[in-house]
């Protein structure tokens, strides 16, 4: 995702953001929906469905004058991409076909009863306050199965499938124990936030490596600038997001697939811990104590009057902030700094991950369609045209060549370009709410200077045990 809307709140930003998109659970359930579907279970055939015959350019056998119907979250992004991108090349591919659009800013209230009754409509972009729980909706049986998506031919080059136009991670950040059901659309990078101008005005430099920070965090203080902040009254998941990119890079991948798997001890890894401490000493000599009880776009204001140094956030900040930011500000992204030379990442190694989940429902009539939209969406003209559309860039590799971002979008699109491969995401917090909760408020005991690592990463690993305990918690692996 990258340049946000300014109308976009917090919790439909942090639904694009994927921060419980990326794992495909989301933020709010749609309550009674299990107990709704329950006797449409995923082994049902559906006999309902239409089918036509395949071809080079109808790999999924639509049938070439069936109706499909698209459901669209009117929050942030709008509802012009889909009406004026991506249902006009589904018509071109079938202008047989009726496409039937709705906007919606309440997807579980219009959709809910048509899941129940088994009449859900082909294609939905499940996103927003009133979502519909992905977990409920994959345990039901009520999402089409994307492998065929992924291996499809590609539109633009049939010698490619669909899944190598795409940036590392995007069929992961929508697969549920290795099956994958969401699309994950818009990308997000995820990084140390700076304004440009303040660099450049006061000769400072990113920092690549740990020692080059703190000395970096230094001047910014003795500049009369708060060096590092963030909002301890809501955003906490920025700063213990930025722990865990941290623990990867110390310590490689796998750190945060043993949390995202609830392994034994993974939230008390050296890796984890390590990085914990490195933060702790950033939270007791360079943060603002007062943040803890301030919100997100109360801090980022800060970073906007040229107060703050470093912000840790998404590339949705440049456009939700918008409005606040002054001309020339020119926000830029920095990844974590390693921590040292032994470091198993390097350091252009970051987070990123997909955000704004879309899917296609299996028992549609038409779903061999809601396919077909999707790997249209997925197609450089579907990709640039959202981008062009809503200023931020697709998981479609292709889509952003060569658009001209605003400085911020910019550099987290270069960063992610030097990370190459060195890209990974976090599940744990979409799967286990619970979870998130506790790292939340232990990640301000330890930034705040209550508790040190030790007990942070005990604290957060006990509630990491209860939940692997607890029989009634469903669980996820990766």
């Amino acid at each position: 995702m990258s340049v946000t809307p300014e109308k976009l709140t917090e919790l439909s930003r942090r639904t694009v953001l994927g921060r419980a998109a990326a794992a495909g659970l989301l933020v709010t359930p749609a309550a009674g929906l299990l107990s709704a579907c329950a006797t449409s279970g995923s082994d049902e055939e559906n006999t309902k469905a239409e089918t036509g015959t395949k071809s080079a350019t109808n790999p999924f056998g639509v049938k070439e004058d069936a109706l499909l119907e698209v459901v669209i979250f009117n929050g942030g992004y709008g509802e012009k991409y889909a009406t004026d991108v991506h249902e006009p090349l589904y018509k071109k591919a079938f202008p047989k076909a009726e496409v039937k659009h709705q906007a919606t800013q309440a997807v579980s209230t219009v959709l809910q009863p048509r899941f129940a009754s088994g009449n859900p409509p082909e294609f939905v972009n499940n996103s927003g306050e009133k979502l519909i729980d992905f977990g409920s909706l994959v345990a039901d049986g009520q999402l089409q199965d994307l492998t065929e998506l992924w291996d499809a031919p590609s539109v633009d080059d049939p010698s490619k499938k669909v899944r190598d136009t795409v940036v590392p991670g995007t069929v992961e950040a929508g697969s549920f124990n290795g099956k994958p059901y969401v699309l994950y659309y818009v990308s997000t990078v995820f990084g140390l936030w700076y304004s440009g101008k303040l660099f450049k005005d006061k000769g400072w430099a990113p920092a690549k490596d740990w020692t080059e920070f703190i000395a970096l965090l230094d001047k910014i203080k003795a500049a009369g600038i708060t060096p590092y902040g963030y909002a301890g009254a809501n955003a906490a998941y920025y700063q213990w997001n930025v722990i865990l990119t941290h623990a990867a890079k110390i310590g490689g991948p796998d750190v945060l697939k043993n949390i995202d798997n609830l392994e034994d001890g993974a939230w008390q890894q050296d890796a984890v811990k390590q990085a914990a401490a490195a933060w702790a000493e950033v939270g007791a000599k360079y943060v603002d104590k007062s943040f803890e009880g301030l919100k997100h776009t109360d801090v980022q204001l800060r970073q906007n009057q040229y107060k703050l140094g470093f912000y840790p956030s998404g590339d949705w900040l440049e456009g939700e902030q918008k409005k606040d930011t002054p001309a020339g500000f020119e926000y830029q992204l920095m990844p974590v700094p390693s921590l040292s030379a032994s470091d198993k990442m390097p350091a252009t190694a970051l987070r990123a991950t997909a955000g704004e989940g879309y899917f296609v429902s299996a028992k549609s009539k038409n779903p061999r369609g809601g396919l077909e939209y999707m790997r249209q969406m997925l197609s450089t003209a579907g990709a640039k045209g959202f981008t062009e559309v809503v200023k931020a860039p697709t998981v479609v590799t292709a889509g952003s060549e060569g658009y001209a971002f605003p400085p911020g979008v910019a550099s987290s699109q270069a960063a992610l370009k030097a990370a190459g491969q060195d890209v990974f995401n976090i599940y744990f917090d979409g799967w286990y709410k619970e979870l998130d909760t506790e790292a939340r408020a232990a990640t301000n005991e330890l930034m705040f200077g209550r508790i040190k690592a030790d007990a942070f990463v005990e604290r957060v690993q006990k509630r990491a045990d209860s939940i692997k305990k607890d029989s009634s918690v469903t669980k996820f692996k990766r």
